[in-house]
């Protein structure tokens, strides 16, 4: 009878092992600049203002991130690309610095390349009055460099690109995807992506593979696979993948119902029904290195993905961390539009073009942060210049700047069974 109740007991702890929770972090774009090459001179002061990157501080968010998901106890780490500032070989080396400890002390970490980290033609040292060229790495570097990060222990890889498969727990897999084109880079990065076919049919034998064995896939890449605000592919189209909309209906008719992705800068969610009745959801993680500084926790039990996103408010050296980096985003913004503006020559008056740039910079500031609330001023301020433009019947009620779901909370709900209908 003894030895029953043991074999009863051992099955019992095993089945709770396999339904323990797992609990994921995302980072994503932290544009890590490493100190060896980013010293105080006026060639670092130069660079700081034109991008709005304080080293020191995004440091400290960098550090104080790590600790907070550390004692998060988190199993995983995933990392979504744009590790690096633009491809820096010493930003790679100093930034696997950080992480290898969260590594050995039982944190399981898997990366994936951004458009900003391989093969950089201009990658620059800030050392001095000017800057200067400093050491890139190739594709084959950047495997090497994170091998503990994913690359050395995958299940799967495929031969044309450094996406790979690996192993969560032996219920659920993660189809990691490099989108990024940096075999193409002449003079600097590419910030457009792509799937190449043959990474496709590679992904999609996985996912036919993983439906047979009833084992759950999650998805990360660098760029986004759906649009996250109105008129993103007209407008940023290369924060998008190429043919994004094939790609998100093919992989959710696959069965891929999840996918972790980063540089929009944005913290946000939007998802994709097929006609087939699938869907598939992109979860676009904000970067760290800017406002709002966000990171996401992640559970995930059984069939529901619980997710949960934090920012990092405050830092020892700059208290107002939050403020201090909004408006240094609204400086940058504004420029970017201005100038975007002056590009597409849009025959407005002067008044009105004013009032179009502190328009779109306020709701670009709100899509950082994730579930935008669009105030009575706002909505206003939006009819008005849908009149300037001669649109007298644009319907206020029926616009809508934030797609669903929620940005920042949300349960989601993991189907057991792809539709195969027509």
């Amino acid at each position: 009878m003894k030895k029953y109740t043991l074999l009863f007991l051992f099955f019992l702890s095993l089945t709770i092992a396999v339904s323990q929770p797992v609990k994921i972090a995302i980072i994503s774009d932290l544009h890590y600049l490493s100190s060896e090459i980013a010293q105080p001179s006026t060639a670092l002061e130069k660079y700081e203002f034109i991008s709005g990157r304080n080293i020191s501080d995004l440091h400290a968010v960098l550090h104080k991130t790590l600790a907070e998901i550390e004692d998060s106890k988190v199993d995983i780490l995933l990392i979504t690309g744009d590790i690096t500032n633009h491809g820096e070989r010493q930003s790679h080396i100093d930034f696997i610095e950080k992480i290898y400890p969260l590594q050995q002390r039982g944190m399981k970490i898997f990366v994936i390349p951004g458009n900003h980290d391989i093969n950089i033609p201009n990658t620059k040292a800030y050392i001095g009055n000017v800057p200067t060229p400093t050491q890139s790495i190739s594709a084959e570097e950047f495997r090497e460099l994170y091998k503990p990060f994913g690359y050395g222990n995958a299940l799967k890889y495929d031969t044309l690109s450094l996406s790979y498969l690996a192993e969560i727990n032996k219920n659920t897999w993660l189809l990691c995807f490099d989108t990024n084109r940096y075999a193409e880079h002449k003079s600097t990065s590419i910030s457009g992506g792509r799937i190449l076919p043959s990474t496709m049919d590679w992904a999609l034998n996985i996912l036919d593979e993983a439906k047979a064995k009833d084992i759950t896939v999650l998805g990360m890449l660098h760029h986004g696979i759906m649009e996250h605000l109105p008129y993103q592919a007209t407008f940023f189209p290369n924060h998008l993948l190429e043919n994004w909309k094939f790609v998100a209906k093919t992989l959710a008719d696959a069965g891929l119902q999840i996918v972790f992705t980063g540089h929009f800068h944005s913290s946000d969610i939007s998802k994709l029904t097929t006609s087939a009745g699938n869907t598939i959801y992109d979860i676009e993680t904000g970067s760290l290195s800017q406002y709002p500084f966000p990171y996401r926790l992640i559970t995930l039990d059984s069939t529901l993905l619980s997710i949960n996103t934090h920012f990092i408010k405050s830092i020892s050296e700059t208290t107002d961390l939050q403020e201090k980096y909004r408006k240094i985003s609204e400086s940058i913004i504004r420029r970017g539009i201005k100038s975007r503006l002056q590009q597409i020559e849009i025959p407005i008056a002067d008044d009105a073009r004013e009032a179009l740039i502190e328009l779109l910079v306020r709701i670009n500031i709100l899509h950082l942060k994730g579930d935008e609330v669009l105030d009575d001023s706002m909505l206003r301020s939006i009819k008005q210049f849908a009149e300037i433009m001669g649109s007298e019947d644009f319907d206020i009620e029926s616009f809508q700047l934030d797609f669903p779901p929620a940005d920042n909370q949300l349960t989601i709900s993991l189907r057991n069974t792809v539709s195969n209908k027509d």
